[in-house]
């Protein structure tokens, strides 16, 4: 009898007449794209990663993981004004994931829990000499340190931490945290020098046999500006009030306060202004809060606790316990015009708050190192034109936050590094941006952003207490889930369920999926099923 063809199929159905990789014309490939949070996070931290180990609840993986490219999460947890969240996917799907909130969260664990990093098993014989214990300083001698080398930090206040303790107040940064994460830096085996005023810094290279030198002085000298005032004015600097709180007594700032300026540090200062007792503070600010330098969160915070502000004004005289201010208009390209309209305010105390600027005397003689408008000119990998003098934070051209500033300690380690090897250091490439409209968000049910409780406003402007407060456990867990993994797999399964020729092969917990391409007919059902984006159909050759 002779054999029907189908029994053919029968017979090898699983290894021949089921394949249908020849009806292809495009394949699925498995992709990782760039996460828009860590795009955006000026500190480089790889936050879907430490937020895939922090959803799983691996809080201590999560930190660790966090502290590859930054050392102070919890401080950062506290005042970096996330952009990461600014940038997140997940603000076109209800509210952007509470990265910041997550992230504080890690850095009180570690703390509580006394997690420490191991220092590293060698050394490399190379000395670096850091001048300055800011943020910027506190990352170049983690970073440098656990690649291998000798670091000292020299540190001309008496307490280290620069602008993050003389600059944030404490309701914004508790000392007893930014005391913590600085401690943590020096266990590694960072000699840590304060008191210790650095005049020359090529002198203190050659003198003390370091091999490379990273600056990061910061910016804490107060911008002055010509008011004209009588001899009863008492006229002093944002800088200084702010740093006189680390001090023995508060200054004396009376009833009645006066802040000019527009920025983050006008409203620190008019804020502590009101905790030392002003019954008024008001800010005088040139343009209107639509230009206004100061982050909207912390207007807000002042506007709550009872700070004023005088748009479009500015301050032409004071004397008396009194300041006249005249009012301004915008002109055609948005600079403040005068307008000849007076008014005057009673004011015991004015304080500037109109910019900071670094004190760069300790670079004079330095050849080849240029400074333009008080900044000192650096490459790409943060190196001046002195060779093995790097820079890096307030006193270079960028954003001055103390996020940035632990990104330019890490970026300078690492060129750091290389230029001690006598290499150089190129950053590997990056991968494509993971976009919203690539996102399945049909998988992610609405669920908003945790709000952090604040402290009572009756307690913010009587006491330095801390304002923000922090997530539980509970909620920290529930934010991090809120992540929508974008443009990276995390093994949903999603794949692997809706393939509908068994295509998909799962490879073991964070190992991902292979597709056998034998049986895969590039339907696309995969890469349009998964939530995250990462599966691109490609063109056969």
């Amino acid at each position: 009898m002779k054999e029907k063809p189908f029994a053919i199929t029968l017979d090898v159905g699983s290894s021949l007449a089921n394949r249908t990789g020849a009806w292809r014309t495009e394949r699925p490939v498995y992709v990782d794209r760039m996460p828009p949070c860590n795009q955006a996070c000026p500190a480089g931290e790889n936050i879907q990663q430490w937020l895939f180990h922090a959803e799983s609840g691996d809080y201590e993986a999560a930190w660790r993981q966090l502290m590859r490219d930054n050392p102070l999460p919890a401080v950062m947890g506290r005042v970096c004004y996330h952009p990461c969240e600014t940038a997140c996917n997940r603000v076109q799907v209800d509210n952007a994931v509470g990265i910041n909130s997550v992230e504080r969260f890690l850095g009180d664990q570690a703390i509580r829990h006394g997690w420490t990093v191991a220092p590293p098993e060698t050394t490399s014989g190379k000395r670096v000499l850091v001048v300055g214990s800011g943020p910027a300083g506190l990352s170049a001698a983690y970073h440098l340190r656990l690649l291998g080398h000798e670091v000292t930090i020299r540190e001309a206040q008496e307490k280290p931490g620069g602008m993050m303790r003389y600059g944030i107040p404490h309701y914004r940064l508790p000392r007893r945290v930014l005391d913590a994460e600085i401690e943590r830096v020096v266990a590694l085996g960072v000699r840590l020098e304060t008191d210790t005023r650095v005049d020359d810094v090529l002198a203190a290279q050659r003198d003390g046999g370091f091999d490379a030198v990273f600056l990061a002085v910061g910016a804490g000298i107060g911008k002055r500006a010509y008011i004209p005032a009588g001899d009863t004015a008492h006229i002093l600097d944002a800088v200084s009030l702010l740093g006189s709180m680390e001090g023995e007594g508060p200054p004396m700032l009376g009833r009645r306060v006066a802040v000019y300026g527009g920025g983050n540090t006008a409203m620190d200062a008019a804020r502590t202004a009101r905790r030392l007792g002003a019954s008024e503070a008001v800010v005088v600010y040139r343009r209107t809060r639509d230009r206004m330098p100061a982050h909207d969160e912390e207007v807000e915070e002042a506007l709550e606790e009872g700070v004023r502000v005088k748009w479009l004004s500015t301050i032409k005289h004071a004397d008396g316990g009194r300041i006249t201010i005249e009012r301004m208009e915008l002109d055609e390209s948005g600079f403040p015009q005068p307008t000849g309209e007076f008014e005057e305010l009673e004011a015991d105390s004015v304080v500037l708050a109109l910019g900071q600027e670094s004190d760069l005397s300790l670079l004079r003689g330095v050849p080849d190192l240029a400074v333009d408008h008080g900044m000192v000119q650096v490459a790409d990998g943060l190196m001046t034109g002195h060779a093995g003098v790097f820079a890096g934070g307030d006193m270079v051209p960028a954003d001055r936050t103390v996020t940035v500033a632990v990104g330019h300690g890490k970026k300078a380690a690492r060129h750091i590094d290389a230029y001690l090897r006598g290499q150089s250091y190129e950053p590997g490439p990056k991968h494509a941006p993971a976009d919203f409209d690539r996102l399945n968000t049909w998988y992610y049910s609405d669920a908003p952003a945790s709000v952090r409780p604040q402290l009572a406003l009756a307690r913010r402007v009587s006491t330095f207490d801390e304002v923000k407060q922090g997530l539980d456990e509970s909620t920290a867990l529930f934010e991090a889930r809120r992540c929508m993994s974008c443009g990276n797999c995390f093994e949903c399964d999603n794949c692997y369920g809706v393939c509908p020729d068994n295509a998909i092969t799962k490879l073991g917990p964070g190992k991902g999926f292979t597709i056998d391409l034998d049986y895969c007919k590039g339907c696309g059902l995969c890469a349009a099923e998964c939530p995250s984006g990462a599966i691109d159909m490609v063109p056969e050759e």
